[in-house]
């Protein structure tokens, strides 16, 4: 098998497994270029508006950096190299990209900043943001962002893949692997979108939906956790045989990667909602000045009519 991209072969002796080994450098470089590429664009969007006297929300910058560098993390240090020969390192990766790294990254909102930031096409053109604003109301958005797209898919994406012949053929070359934690990373961007992003898109629904839906794909992943964790054997071609110098069990090592597949779907539900919580804190706030400044409105035009009234009584009088 080739693994030349992660700096190593499968077949090459590891050293047993501790944080600080797998915390160690060990970039990929095509999730470095990303991760890079990433942070640079996002720069250059929010000092493009600083520019020209516009502001940005710190707090989306902080979002932004800290859910590049969660990919970073996990695809540009060792954790990438054990990853390889360890179920339960793989999980760490997997669980990572695809359920923390998606949610601080959306809420960053780099959507609306780049359609903020990104100049506007001269009459009878197209440029990238009237390019970008097609896509976001396009029918592919549409269905790619319906629930019922994104919860089979996400649901897939764990099944399909693990208990499938699809993850050792993926797992045989630097490719593979690339391409798949891509797709973690696009089922997860996919999947919290239309849930609690903070960019526009068309499918937006009411925040108890939201919930809803993000509950119906948790469960799910419960599931795959507790399924690791009960079976009687290792289910996973690629990590069958570990490298004796890693000194570990194989099935151990699978029961530990369901342990943190199971325990791991808490933690983005408690981050997402306590975002859908704040969000819907600021919806309601926001509609109650509108309609607060409506009242005020209404209100005067009621009293300049009193007035009005009052003085065509004295006009009268007179």
């Amino acid at each position: 098998m080739d693994h030349s991209g992660h700096g190593m072969d499968m077949n090459m002796d590891l050293p047993p497994f501790t944080l600080a080994r797998g915390l160690e450098w060990s970039a990929d470089s095509f999730f470095l270029i990303g991760c890079l590429l990433g942070l640079a664009l996002y720069a250059w969007g929010v000092v493009r508006l600083r520019r020209r006297g516009d502001s940005w929300p710190v707090s989306r910058m902080i979002f932004w950096t800290v859910g590049v560098l969660t990919i970073a993390f996990v695809m540009c240090t060792k954790l990438n190299d054990y990853g390889m020969v360890m179920f339960s390192v793989h999980m760490v990766q997997h669980m990572v990209i695809s359920m923390l790294s998606p949610i601080l990254l959306l809420l960053g909102a780099p959507v609306t900043l780049a359609l903020r930031a990104l100049p506007v096409a001269a009459r009878g053109s197209k440029g990238p943001r009237e390019l970008l604003l097609m896509l976001l109301h396009s029918r592919y958005m549409k269905v790619i962002t319906h629930p019922a797209f994104t919860i089979p898919l996400f649901i897939a994406s764990l099944y399909g893949l693990y208990f499938t012949p699809i993850f050792d053929f993926l797992m045989e070359s630097r490719t593979g692997h690339i391409a798949m934690m891509v797709h973690f990373l696009a089922v997860g961007v996919v999947f919290f979108w239309p849930i609690m992003g903070v960019d526009p898109g068309p499918h937006r629904p009411g925040y108890v939906m939201r919930m809803l839906e993000l509950f119906a794909g948790m469960p799910f992943h419960a599931f795959f956790g507790i399924a690791l964790m009960m079976a009687s054997e290792p289910m996973i071609g690629t990590y069958k045989n570990p490298p004796s110098s890693l000194g570990i069990d194989a099935l151990a090592d699978q029961q530990a990667a369901g342990g943190i597949a199971w325990a791991f779907s808490e933690i983005p539900s408690v981050l997402v909602l306590i975002a859908l919580v704040f969000q819907w804190y600021a919806t309601e706030k926001r509609q109650a000045r509108r309609t607060d400044r409506a009242a005020e409105r209404d209100g005067d035009k009621e009293l300049q009519a009193y007035n009005a009234y009052l003085a065509s009584l004295s006009t009268r009088g007179q």
